[in-house]
């Protein structure tokens, strides 16, 4: 029997019933990153999770957002009683430029989307430098 499903799904990509694979252990949230001539964006969507479940670590030349996913269900009738857990976590590392203030980093998490605010140090601000490009 066990066969028989396995060559009619063979080739759909799709997880087998009541594991939790496809749906945390890949999980991989979606990051944007923009820069500025002062600072730094980066915003995380983080759908499902709390405050509490997520850690932001930054380092002279990273930023790290670590988290782990929980979600519990539990469903009661009068014949039947079904519960199923799933658990993943996530660990994204974003390479940074020099010269980002450590202490001026703004973190903010609302409605499943976390942003971080990274300043540029005055001597990064004042790297930048226009090239004027000659024609012939």
């Amino acid at each position: 029997m066990n066969r028989i499903f396995d060559d009619f799904f063979s080739g759909w990509d799709l997880a087998s019933p009541g594991t939790a694979e496809g749906r945390f252990d890949f999980f991989q949230p979606s990051i944007d990153v923009k820069h500025s001539e002062k600072e730094i964006f980066v915003k995380a969507e983080l759908p499902g999770l709390a405050e509490k479940d997520i850690e932001v670590l930054l380092t002279d030349n990273a930023l790290t957002i670590r988290g782990e996913k929980r979600e519990e269900k539990e469903e009661k009738g009068k014949t039947y009683y079904h519960m199923e857990r799933s658990y993943g976590s996530f660990n994204r590392m974003i390479p940074l430029p020099a010269g980002v203030d450590q202490k001026k980093v703004q973190a903010q998490f609302k409605n499943g989307v976390l942003t971080i605010t990274l300043q540029k140090t005055q001597e990064e601000k004042a790297k930048g430098k226009k090239i004027p490009i000659k024609t012939d």
